[in-house]
């Protein structure tokens, strides 16, 4: 349950709309819900605004078709990321209105009341169309977490007159998520461009040398532009969450 229904429940019996024994029916599902092979935490989206997300990789469709039965019932929908085809269709067989991108590989229910923040919308840049996988991840988390997106894709140092051709675009957010592999140089040239905090998400596109997302994770580590922070080798999730909290109204 999230926090802004708990205000209103509280509300409603401050007022005397709500009786408290009905109040305290909303309220009492134990934190957890225990189902054997996963302890789903049903009071996360209580402590940090939204529910748990669920990683989809390594769980049978029908394992994560029960968690996410589980979250739903408490009216919030639920957000599954590296969701596989078979997982997609078994979600999309169970909730025939969850909205599938298999780009991202993710799965999103919304909530029962549509959760929009106000403030600066995220940006979430790609230097190549291989990097999409990782930045629709970032970009699909940000839109459930009630964030407006900005796409700017394909944008490399290869060329860099395309970069710079979108500066209007991201003077336009509160915070920039680039998504890079191979030299992983594009965020410290948009963090040079940008008084905004950027994170930077390597990806495990390039040759051998890039060493599945090790050479441009070192890159960005080793950024000289201010601001920048960086996020695990392919964790669009993990960008978009730590965005999220940035732009925290």
């Amino acid at each position: 349950m999230r926090r802004d229904r708990v205000q209103a429940l509280l509300e409603d019996v401050a007022t005397g709309r709500l009786p408290v024994d009905a109040a305290l029916a909303q309220l009492d599902d134990a934190p957890v819900d225990e189902l054997g092979f996963a302890t789903v935490d049903t009071h996360r989206a209580l402590r940090q605004g939204f529910p748990e997300v669920v990683f989809g990789q390594g769980k049978l469709p029908e394992q994560t078709v029960a968690i996410g039965e589980r979250l739903a019932a408490h009216g919030d929908g639920f957000l599954v990321t590296r969701a596989d085809a078979a997982t997609q269709a078994a979600l999309l067989a169970r909730w025939p209105t969850i909205e599938l991108n298999a780009v991202a590989r993710t799965a999103w229910l919304p909530g029962a009341q549509a959760v929009t923040r106000v403030g600066k919308p995220a940006a979430v840049v790609t230097a190549g169309t291989s990097d999409l996988p990782v930045a629709e991840e970032a970009a699909e988390t940000l839109r459930a977490f009630g964030h407006g997106v900005l796409r700017v894709t394909d944008v490399g140092v290869a060329g860099i007159h395309r970069i710079l051709a979108k500066r209007e675009t991201l003077h336009g957010a509160g915070v920039v998520i680039v998504v890079a592999g191979m030299d992983g140089a594009l965020p410290s040239v948009v963090g040079g461009l940008v008084r905004v905090p950027v994170i930077a998400v390597p990806t495990s596109v390039g040759y051998g040398a890039a060493f599945a997302g090790l050479a441009p994770l070192l890159t960005m580590l080793n950024s000289c532009a201010a601001g920048v922070t960086v996020c695990n080798i392919d964790n669009g999730f993990g960008a978009a969450v730590a965005a999220s909290r940035i732009l925290a109204d």
